[in-house]
C-alpha cells in the first residue's frame, strides 16, 4: 500500500462538501458504465481490435482474479507497458478490479529503463507483448526479472507474435479463456493512489507522480465538461498510453461519457486521416505536431476532408493563431489545453472563444481549479505582470513516489503546485502562458520566450519547424538560436528568416541571431521538443567551428 500522500486536509474537506471528490473509485465508475452500455462498443484499434464494454468487463474480471491468484493484493503496483493496443482496456480494467496501482511505462522503455522504473515503485507483476516493432519484450522482461524482486506476475500479449516455443509465461489471452471471473472485489478508497506516471525524463531519471482515484475522476470530468463533449464523441488518440493524454483523456474520459475511443498504434498522416474518416471521430486530445501534420496535408490535398473532426485539443505547448486559423478553414476548433503529469489539465480555451481568442489566450481553469501568478518571492503579481504559474485544486497530484523533498519543493503545504511555468493572468482571468523557466532566453537581462519566436515562424517561408534555444554569448549571456526543419526545396537562412519576420512586423528582440539547419526537430513520444539535444547539437556544431 501506497503512503505518504500529501494532501492538504482543508482543501480535502472542501473537495468533499463541493462534490468534487466522493467516494467512488474508478473500478465503481467502470462498473456502473459497463453496465448501462454493456453492448456498445467502447474502444478500437487501428490493428482491427474491437471490443464492447460488456466485452473488455468480462475479460477484465478474469484477468484480475488471475492477478488476485498470483498474489497481487489492494494497492499492489501492477506494470502496465503496451502500444496502443485495445488490449490495454484489458488489463488497466483488470487492475482497477483487482485493487492494483496502474504504472503504465513507455513502450521505448529497455530493460535498464524497466529495472529502474519497477524497483521504484516495487511492482509486483507486468503485463506487455511478446513481440513489437523488432523488440522481443518477452526475453527483455525475462532477463531482467531476477533484478525485480519484488516482481511475483508476468503475463504476455500475444497480439503481433506468439510466445517463445515452450515458454511457461502465459498470455492474456489464455488467461481470459481458462480463468472464472472475479467474483469479490479487494478494498480501495477514492483517496488511495490508483494510478503512476513517470515524468519524460528528458533531463535525468523519471519521477513517480502519484494520482489518487479522485485526482483522475474529477480531472476527466471537468475536462469533458469543459470541452463540451458528449457519449455521441468519437475520441481518436494518437498519443501513448503511458502518458495522461493517451491513457487519461484517451481511455478514461470516453468511459465517462458512454462513448467510444478509436487508439493509434503508430501515427502517420495519411493513415491517422483515413482512420478518423473511418472511425467517425470527432475529436482528439494530443500535441501540436500531430494537427500540424494533418492540416498541412489537408491543405495539400484540397479534395480530402475529416467532417467529422470537429475539435481538437492541444497540450504541450502554446498554440499560434497561424495554426488556429488553418484548422479553422478545415471546420475544426483548435483549443489550447495546459496542465502537466502532476496537474492534468487546468487550464482550457472553451470551444466558444477558439476563434475569438485565436491563440492570444492559453485559456481559463476548470471548474474548481485555482491559479495565481507569483514573483521569485512567492508574492502575487499584478494582472498582466509575468510570474511563475502555480496551481491548486482537486485533479492535482498528491506527491513523487518515494521523494518526500523532491515532493515538498513542488508542492506546498497549503496544495500549491509550482510549476515552473512562466505566464500572467488578465483582470478577467484569462491565462497566457509564455513558456518554461528552461524556454527562456535571457539575453542582455531581457527574458525572451523561445516559444514565442517559434510561433512567429510560422508560416515562414522554407519552414517545416523550428526550435528556438539559448546560444552561450561572452557579452549578452544568450543570443537566440533557432534550429529549422526545412520544408520542400527552400532551404531558410539567417537574412531569409529575419526579413520574413521584418516584413511581419515582429520586433528586432524576437530574431533569431543563428539559424542552424537540421534534418528533424527531435521531440519526446509525445512530440515535445527536447531542448536539451538541441543544446547539445549546437555546443557540438560551434566546438568544431572553434576547432
Amino acid at each position: 500500500m501506497i503512503t505518504d500522500l500529501k494532501i492538504n486536509e482543508e482543501q480535502r474537506k472542501k473537495y468533499y462538501e463541493k462534490g468534487y471528490w466522493t467516494e467512488d473509485t474508478i473500478r465503481d465508475v467502470w462498473d456502473r458504465q459497463a453496465a448501462a452500455h454493456r453492448d456498445d462498443e467502447y474502444v478500437a484499434d487501428d490493428q482491427g481490435a474491437r471490443y464492447t464494454y460488456g466485452e473488455i468487463d468480462d475479460a477484465a474480471s478474469r484477468l484480475a482474479a488471475w492477478l488476485v491468484d498470483q498474489g497481487i493484493e489492494s494497492g499492489d503496483v501492477v506494470t502496465l507497458q503496451f502500444p496502443n493496443w485495445a488490449e490495454f482496456c484489458i488489463a488497466y480494467v483488470a487492475c482497477f478490479k483487482a485493487g492494483a496501482v496502474i504504472q503504465s511505462l513507455a513502450r521505448n522503455f529497455n530493460g535498464a529503463d524497466l529495472t529502474y522504473a519497477m524497483n521504484l515503485v516495487g511492482s509486483k507483476a507486468y503485463i506487455g507483448p511478446t513481440y513489437f516493432h523488432g523488440v522481443n519484450y518477452e526475453e527483455q522482461i525475462l532477463s531482467i526479472a531476477d533484478d525485480i524482486p519484488t516482481l511475483k506476475a508476468i503475463a504476455l500479449v500475444d497480439k503481433k507474435a506468439p510466445k517463445a516455443e515452450g515458454s511457461t509465461l502465459p498470455t492474456v489471452s489464455e488467461i481470459v479463456a481458462s480463468t472464472d471471473p472475479l467474483t469479490s472485489y479487494p478494498s480501495v478508497k477514492s483517496d488511495e493512489v490508483a494510478c503512476l506516471l513517470s515524468t519524460s525524463g528528458t533531463t535525468g531519471k523519471p519521477k513517480e507522480v502519484m494520482l489518487t482515484h479522485n485526482n483522475i475522476l474529477f480531472s476527466e470530468g471537468v475536462f469533458v465538461k469543459g470541452l463540451e463533449r458528449t457519449e455521441d464523441d468519437v475520441m481518436w488518440m494518437p498519443a501513448p498510453l503511458n502518458h495522461a493524454v493517451g491513457f487519461f483523456h484517451g481511455l478514461l474520459s470516453p468511459m465517462l461519457l458512454g462513448g467510444r475511443s478509436v487508439l493509434m498504434q503508430d501515427f502517420d498522416v495519411e493513415s491517422a486521416i483515413k482512420l478518423i474518416n473511418a472511425e467517425n471521430a470527432t475529436w482528439s486530445m494530443c500535441s501540436t505536431p500531430f494537427i500540424y501534420d494533418i492540416l498541412k496535408y489537408l491543405d495539400a490535398h484540397p479534395d480530402e476532408s475529416i467532417p467529422t473532426y470537429v475539435l481538437h485539443s492541444c497540450g504541450g505547448a502554446p498554440v499560434p493563431g497561424a495554426l488556429i486559423d488553418r484548422a479553422h478553414r478545415h471546420n475544426i476548433l483548435l483549443c489550447e489545453i495546459f496542465g502537466s503529469t502532476e496537474s492534468c489539465p487546468h487550464i482550457y480555451v472553451p470551444p466558444s472563444k477558439c476563434v475569438e481568442w485565436n491563440g492570444d489566450w492559453s485559456g481559463v481553469p476548470f471548474e474548481g481549479i485555482e491559479v495565481r501568478y507569483v514573483d521569485e518571492q512567492g508574492n502575487d503579481v499584478a494582472p498582466g505582470v509575468q510570474g511563475e504559474h502555480i496551481s491548486r485544486g482537486p485533479h492535482q497530484f498528491v506527491g513523487y513516489l518515494n521523494e518526500p523533498e523532491r515532493t515538498d519543493r513542488a508542492l506546498n503545504d497549503d496544495g500549491w503546485w509550482f510549476s515552473g511555468d512562466l505566464g500572467y493572468m488578465d483582470e478577467e482571468g484569462r491565462i497566457r502562458i509564455n513558456g518554461r523557466r528552461k524556454e527562456i532566453i535571457i539575453r542582455g537581462g531581457e527574458n525572451l520566450s523561445a516559444r514565442e519566436i517559434d510561433d512567429n515562424l510560422v508560416g515562414c517561408p522554407g519552414v517545416g519547424e523550428s526550435a528556438t534555444i539559448g546560444m552561450p554569448d561572452v557579452r549578452l549571456g544568450e543570443r537566440i538560436c533557432t534550429f529549422v526543419a526545412p520544408l520542400g526545396d527552400t532551404i531558410p537562412t539567417l537574412e531569409s528568416v529575419t526579413g520574413y519576420l521584418a516584413e511581419k512586423g515582429i520586433p528586432k528582440r524576437l530574431w533569431p541571431e543563428r539559424i542552424e539547419i537540421i534534418e528533424e526537430i527531435p521531440k519526446t513520444l509525445m512530440g515535445k521538443v527536447r531542448r536539451n539535444v538541441l543544446t547539445d547539437e549546437l555546443a557540438s556544431r560551434m566546438a568544431a567551428e572553434a576547432s
